[in-house]
C-alpha cells in the first residue's frame, strides 16, 4: 500500500512543479532577467529528478508484483476468455 502512496504523492508533486516551472517561464518572458531563468531551469531539474523516480517506483512495483494490470485485454488473463470452438 505504501508504493502506491509514494506513486501518487510523485504525481502529484511532478504536476505541481510543471506549473510552477510554466509560472517561471512566463514571469522570465516578461521581465527578461536571468534570475527568472535560473528559477527555470531548476524547477525542469526537479521535474527531470520526479518523473525518473516516479518510474523507477513505477518498475519496482511491476517488477515485484505490488502493481499489476487488470485489463481485459492483459495477456495474463486471457485464459479466462472462452475461445470459440471450431465446429
Amino acid at each position: 500500500m505504501w508504493l502506491k502512496v509514494v506513486i501518487v504523492f510523485l504525481f502529484i508533486a511532478l504536476v505541481i512543479s510543471l506549473f510552477t516551472s510554466l509560472g517561471f517561464l512566463i514571469k522570465d518572458q516578461s521581465a527578461g532577467n536571468n534570475d527568472n531563468s535560473r528559477k527555470t531551469w531548476n524547477a525542469l531539474t526537479v521535474r527531470i529528478v520526479l518523473a525518473a523516480l516516479l518510474m523507477s517506483f513505477l518498475f519496482y512495483g511491476i517488477f515485484t508484483g505490488q502493481l499489476g494490470s487488470n485489463a481485459p485485454w492483459d495477456a495474463r488473463y486471457s485464459d479466462k476468455i472462452s475461445t470459440p470452438v471450431a465446429e
